[in-house]
């Protein structure tokens, strides 16, 4: 198949475009670059700097690439920034997302899979979650991310457009050979910022909250390794132009959680150097628990994650910021 990327150049669109080439279909990346990275993309991917705002521009991209289907990766993605720049999330991750569709339908009505978050859920009532759990989102983003899947829906039934939800959790690690790795451009997640501060690049590691009702008070979540999210698009993408999943979410995750903690512990271990950290106050939007419940992905699609081991995540990672301390830029 020829598939269009939306949002490529990025830290999981460009890792999935690597293990599409690899499975054997072509690619074309539509990407903005305002985070995103032209060195993360492989000679084999086409590119076309276009922008979701832009509806003129994704026509062009649609009519000329002609893709068998697209993954749709695009998003702002960061917890605290939504909650204070609510207007900027609903006009990049809703109305970019809306544009999208628009033009899929008025130009090729070809399938689609959405990238989106477990940050639909919310405070789950119960964990694992599964899919069919109720959707309160506690933060814009994943505000912003469950009215996208509701206009899907919505698309599908008055324009028959096949569509497949992935709803992710923790999203990590780095490719094994550090080639490409995490590098945007407001450094938020856990991981990388322990790394960063290993580094020297940042003096401590803030803790956000240790009242928290999990076994160590600190938050929960499900880490998955960045290759198995783009094993699990392949896999979707696959599927859906089959003619299976349509209209489908599905949770990428490993089905259980590590605590804030629990993933210092294993940079410090990694590393070989503790880190130095301080504790605060919760950060606004952060449920207590996000962990995944994994098993329609695996039964239905054969997904099989194969970074299951904390410390093995980490040292991938790892291995990627400090060959690149300064991410595509070193």
């Amino acid at each position: 198949m020829h598939l269009m990327v939306v949002g490529g150049a990025g830290y999981i669109g460009s890792h999935t475009v690597r293990q599409l080439l690899a499975a054997g279909h072509s690619v074309t990346v539509l990407d903005n670059l305002s985070s995103g990275h032209r060195e993360a993309l492989p000679k084999d991917a086409h590119l076309i700097v276009a922008d979701l705002l832009d509806p003129p521009a994704l026509k062009a991209a649609l009519l000329s690439a002609k893709p068998d289907a697209v993954i749709h990766f695009a998003a702002l993605i960061e917890v605290g920034e939504s909650m204070r720049s609510p207007g900027r999330y609903y006009q990049n991750n809703v109305t970019g997302s809306l544009n999208l569709f628009q033009a899929i339908v008025e130009t090729r009505k070809i399938p689609l899979v959405f990238s989106s978050t477990a940050a639909v859920y919310g405070d789950a009532e119960s964990v694992p979650i599964p899919e069919n759990a109720p959707k309160r989102p506690t933060s814009t983003y994943g505000h912003s991310k469950w009215m996208v899947e509701q206009i899907l829906h919505d698309f599908g039934v008055a324009h028959g457009l096949p569509y497949t939800v992935l709803r992710y959790f923790n999203v990590c690690g780095a490719a094994p050979n550090h080639t490409i790795g995490e590098d945007h451009p407001n450094k938020t997640h856990l991981i990388e910022l322990a790394l960063l501060t290993a580094l020297g690049q940042r003096e401590k590691m803030f803790v956000n909250g240790t009242d928290y009702p999990t076994p160590d008070g600190t938050c929960v979540r499900d880490y998955v390794h960045v290759l198995d999210l783009a094993d699990a698009h392949v896999l979707a993408v696959q599927a859906l132009s089959g003619g299976a999943v349509s209209g489908q979410a599905f949770n990428v995750g490993l089905g259980h959680g590590f605590s804030v903690r629990q993933v210092l512990d294993a940079v410090d271990a990694v590393v070989g150097t503790p880190l130095t950290r301080e504790e605060g106050p919760r950060r606004a939007g952060d449920p207590p628990s996000l962990v995944a419940d994994p098993s329609r992905i695996k039964g239905e699609l054969g997904f099989d994650p194969k970074f299951t081991d904390l410390n093995g995540i980490v040292q991938t990672a790892w291995d990627w910021h400090r060959t690149h301390p300064h991410g595509f830029k070193s």
